[in-house]
């Protein structure tokens, strides 16, 4: 059985965590699986198969210089002494982690750095994002994976040279998982209204959550009833409560805070609801489509190509005017967008690049 090794930050519930542990349960039964956490933390860890091995690599943070690179000095050693190539393949999941890059790089020299994002719009210039690589090497890897065709193409527009290298493929998803967990009971029920739903981090800056405050005073204007249940937390949460008092919407919204399992809100809701400026191929869509859930999305990954005008609506522009236009639209003609998703077909042709990956081609 050949020998594979992660790399990651925690596994906090996120949509990267999400979509790598559903990725390493599913091939667990044919790989020998080792995944390096940076800190070994998170509501996920009770998730990952028992058979995959987890250790810990959590570079020191001390203030004086000397004592924390002496330190990290020592235990990049250790590492390179333990696990040198002693790896058939080796990937660094959280594409930011230098320690995830470090590792996934002297594990194996059959190797890749996982792209969760078109990074462009991330750091708005080309400069900043080759910046970010060159940060974590990039040019090091025997394959950069993105999980759009959008991230990839940027990549290769940034890194002409590289794109022999750049391959496209989607977070697997556990829809029998998904399904099970839609079953749970939870406190709020489904109401006769029409009921949105977002389900993510509270971080404006990158999932712009004031756009569906703002577009629903809109439509709340207009005269529609409707509820938007906010599944999640994060360090804006306290300022989009304010902001829904201050405009009059606490009968509109509901808080529901950060959950382990965030299904059974999809199976009481008509639609997802993504306002993001930028993601990479968001999780929140694949659950969607396998619980049947058309989705409201801003023009993020392969939306256009993937979601709009089959299971959803992707919105024109970003602005809150927009969205109130398309929640309109969902609202009034819902069940248009309830197309059938093969979820068993996506994840075997997601499994068949992953050989090709792992196996180097």
């Amino acid at each position: 059985m050949k020998k594979i090794l992660f790399t990651a930050y925690t596994l906090e519930v996120g949509g990267i965590e999400t979509a790598l542990a559903s990725l390493l349960n599913n091939l667990v039964d044919n790989y020998d699986i080792t995944l390096v956490l940076e800190k070994k933390q998170g509501l996920f860890l009770d998730e990952i198969n028992k058979k995959i091995k987890i250790i810990e690599y959590n570079p020191n943070q001390n203030k004086n210089p000397l004592i924390r690179k002496t330190i990290n000095l020592f235990k990049r050693i250790n590492f390179i002494i333990k696990y040198k190539n002693k790896f058939d393949f080796a990937a660094s999941f959280a594409t930011y982690s230098k320690m995830g890059s470090f590792c996934a790089r002297i594990a194996s020299k059959n190797n890749a750095l996982w792209g969760h994002l078109n990074y462009i719009k991330l750091f708005k210039n080309k400069k900043d994002m080759m910046n970010f690589f060159r940060f974590v090497n990039y040019d090091k890897f025997s394959y950069i994976v993105f999980v759009s065709d959008e991230g990839a193409n940027t990549f290769k527009e940034v890194f002409p040279n590289m794109k022999n290298k750049v391959l496209t493929c989607n977070n697997l998803i556990d829809y029998e998982k998904i399904i099970n967990m839609s079953n749970e009971k939870i406190d709020i029920r489904k109401e006769e209204k029409p009921t949105f739903l977002n389900v993510g981090r509270h971080e404006e800056k990158q999932k712009r959550l004031t756009r569906i405050i703002e577009a629903s005073k809109l439509l709340v204007e207009e005269g529609f009833d409707f509820r938007v249940l906010m599944v999640g937390d994060g360090p804006d949460t306290e300022k989009y409560k304010k902001l829904v008092k201050e405009n009059n919407l606490n009968n509109y919204f509901v808080f529901c805070g950060r959950t382990k399992n965030p299904y059974p809100y999809f199976k009481i809701s008509d639609a997802t609801i993504l306002t993001s400026e930028y993601e990479g191929y968001p999780v929140v869509f694949v659950e969607s489509l396998v619980l049947g859930v058309p989705i409201l999305t801003t023009d993020v990954s392969d939306a256009k190509k993937e979601i709009h005008n089959k299971h959803g609506l992707v919105t024109k522009d970003n602005t809150h005017e927009e969205i109130a236009v398309c929640m309109k639209e969902i609202i009034l003609n819902n069940n248009k967008y309830k197309n059938e998703f093969n979820a068993k077909k996506f994840n075997e042709e997601i499994l068949k690049k992953m050989d090709i990956i792992i196996n180097g081609g």
